[in-house]
């Protein structure tokens, strides 16, 4: 798929005429990476911000004794590291290859020069922006006052919107993320979360077969979610 076709499908792009899509796709660059890849590490110089074509990526926070605490998982079509054309000009987090796939960079200087022509740009990245703060302002609250079966109903409420099939009453789904790194997604434990999935799994609300998910009752799902 042409990078311009790719572009188009962005939260960041959407409404702008192909005249303007042909001007982005002419500054992009595609890179692949590989499973496991670091393509930015935080702190490091934020020289543009980025697309995902393919595959999928992790941004995570790393702590000084090497622990991993995962922000958000990166979804095709996504963009990321919006945030870096602002502030101190440093990416706020690493982002990791979960598998392989492709990314679409943009060069800062010359995303700039497009803001400066187009004003719909600048009008797209603030809604941009704008989601990437409801869903982090969401997280650090279900983190701060919801409970460990609370934050996985939700998670899962939240992939099965994004992406599951339905039949005859079940949604059927599969994690984005090893269960490890959903823990650490959900501010819990291995530990935690595995006796979370086994109480839903005992009350009838879920079916777990590794990284597949059946949703049995989607309402009960929501209850133990809160919505």
């Amino acid at each position: 798929m042409e990078n311009k076709d790719i572009i188009r499908k962005a939260l960041l792009f959407s409404g702008l005429e192909d005249e303007y899509l042909v001007e982005v796709a002419d500054i992009a660059v595609r890179r692949p990476f590989a499973k496991g890849e670091t393509i930015f590490t935080e702190g490091e110089k934020a020289e543009g911000f980025y697309l995902l074509a393919s595959g999928a990526l992790k941004l995570c926070k790393i702590s000084p004794d090497g622990r991993e605490k995962v922000l958000h998982m990166v979804h095709p079509v996504e963009t990321f590291a919006e945030a870096a054309f602002f502030g101190d000009g440093k990416y706020p987090a690493e982002a990791r290859g979960v598998e392989r796939g492709e990314v679409i960079f943009f060069p800062r200087g010359a995303f700039m020069g497009l803001l400066e022509r187009n004003p719909r740009f600048a009008m797209n990245l603030i809604a941009s922006l704008s989601l990437l703060l409801r869903r982090f302002a969401r997280q650090i609250e279900e983190l701060s006052f919801a409970d460990a079966p609370s934050r996985l109903a939700s998670y899962l409420l939240d992939l099965a919107a994004r992406k599951s099939t339905s039949y005859q009453g079940k949604t059927y789904l599969e994690l984005d993320m090893r269960k490890g790194e959903l823990a650490s997604r959900l501010g819990t434990v291995s530990e935690t979360l595995s006796r979370t999935f086994k109480k839903m799994k005992d009350e009838g609300v879920i079916e777990l077969d590794g990284n597949k998910v059946t949703i049995m009752h989607m309402e009960k799902l929501r209850m133990i979610a809160g919505k």
